[in-house]
């Protein structure tokens, strides 16, 4: 409808107007569409393709500052609307202001809901867009790595940090909080691994090496002795032993242990006498009817363990390992190490950690758990103390694992 003054005079017709203008752009004659926008934000008509449509005749009359505004307008009417923010991303591109540019490049793609089907000409321009992004990230991050191997404190100080905060910041790695599924202790550093080097006790076990795995060998040739890591109880719910990913009763994961849930496995810990007498230097953790577990951790040839986080984040994991055939590695977060037999290491498994063996021999490691260093004595006691009541009021010792 005709746009009408006071007087019922007719000024403008705004469908025709704004398809004039629409028209005069097309045939490149900017300012003559300018002319009927013009008119449209007079009468106070003009929508957001309209003001997207005077950017662009803006832009194309070298009007750098005009043609801003207009896109301003536009996305503030429309929203983050794919086209509009490539068309300012280009605009800011050409202008040299090149992260206000990425920003809205990486807006532009962001706008796009995963999976839209979107035609050929957008998808086009939709690859563009993330080219652009990509562009940008990489020189930026040349830049970064540029200053930081220039730096004075390279030299003087620890970096891996830093670096792994860039690796962030660029998307090379993610964060891996600390997510224990039952005991969440606040404060503590999300660690993947500890420095054995910082455990005065490390050597020794590492010492006790070879009888350690002269008796793991004696009991291999048992096949009885080793169960399934992940074994099925009938008192647990369905949802929690299903959500093992293919681990439940799966003898390629299995264990043999020398302590279980807080208790010495008598008939096992007789058969691995050396074993047992290494270990009393290692400050295993001690939570009554939980810990400590320790035990033989056999994964079959081409095993994975599926990426999963542990209970607790008092403790620390340790592997000391007996059996690598090579070609068997552990993540934990961002960071993958290949087991070196003989070489403890020490992690924190509330981090989404996984591992694999994808060499055509059996793996086997010495697992167990002690406390870590940065919990005070006070503060064990006290945990210890929260499980023990928790059993005290249920009446029931409960259903733990490593």
């Amino acid at each position: 409808m005709p746009t009408v003054n006071s007087n019922n005079k007719t000024l403008l017709d705004p469908k025709a107007t704004a398809q004039a203008g629409f028209e005069a752009l097309r045939q490149a004659r900017p300012r003559e569409a300018l002319s009927h926008f013009d008119q449209l934000v007079g009468v106070g008509v003009a929508d957001a393709s309209v003001y997207c449509a005077m950017a662009i005749a803006h832009h194309r009359l070298n009007s750098a500052v005009n043609a801003s505004k207009a896109i301003d307008q536009a996305l503030l009417l429309a929203g983050a609307n794919f086209q509009m923010l490539l068309l300012k991303a280009d605009m800011l591109a050409e202008q040299g202001a090149h992260r206000e540019a990425s920003g809205n490049y990486l807006a532009a793609v962001r706008s796009v809901p995963p999976g839209e089907q979107l035609s050929p000409a957008l998808l086009t321009e939709f690859e563009r867009a993330k080219r652009c992004c990509d562009a940008y990230a990489d020189e930026w991050e040349a830049s970064i790595r540029k200053r930081l191997a220039g730096s004075a404190a390279s030299a003087s100080a620890t970096t891996s940090r830093v670096s792994d905060a860039v690796d962030i910041l660029f998307g090379h790695k993610k964060v891996y909080p600390q997510q224990p599924r039952y005991f969440h202790l606040p404060g503590l550093a999300a660690v993947p691994f500890f420095d054995p080097a910082a455990f005065a006790w490390v050597a020794e076990l590492e010492s006790h090496t070879a009888g350690i795995r002269a008796e793991l060998e004696v009991v291999m040739r048992d096949h009885a002795a080793f169960k399934p890591y992940v074994e099925g109880n009938p008192n647990r719910p369905n949802a929690v032993q299903n959500s093992q990913n293919g681990m439940l009763n799966n003898p390629d994961w299995s264990a043999f242990y020398l302590w279980k849930a807080g208790k010495l496995v008598a008939e096992n810990a007789a058969r691995c006498p050396n074993t047992v007498k290494a270990l009393e230097a290692v400050p295993l953790t001690h939570i009554p009817n939980r810990s400590p577990s320790v035990l033989f951790s056999l994964l079959r040839p081409g095993a994975h363990i599926p990426p999963h986080n542990g209970l607790i984040n008092t403790r620390l994991i340790g592997h000391l390992p007996l059996i690598v055939p090579g070609q068997c590695r552990l993540r934990v977060g961002n960071e993958t190490r290949e087991w070196r037999q003989g070489k403890v290491w020490l992690f924190d498994d509330t981090i989404e950690h996984e591992a694999w063996n994808d060499s055509k021999e059996t793996r086997v490691i010495l697992l167990f758990e002690i406390n870590r260093p940065d919990i005070s004595e006070t503060e064990h006691q006290l945990i210890s103390d929260v499980f023990e009541a928790l059993d005290a009021h249920s009446g029931q010792t409960p259903e733990w694992e490593i």
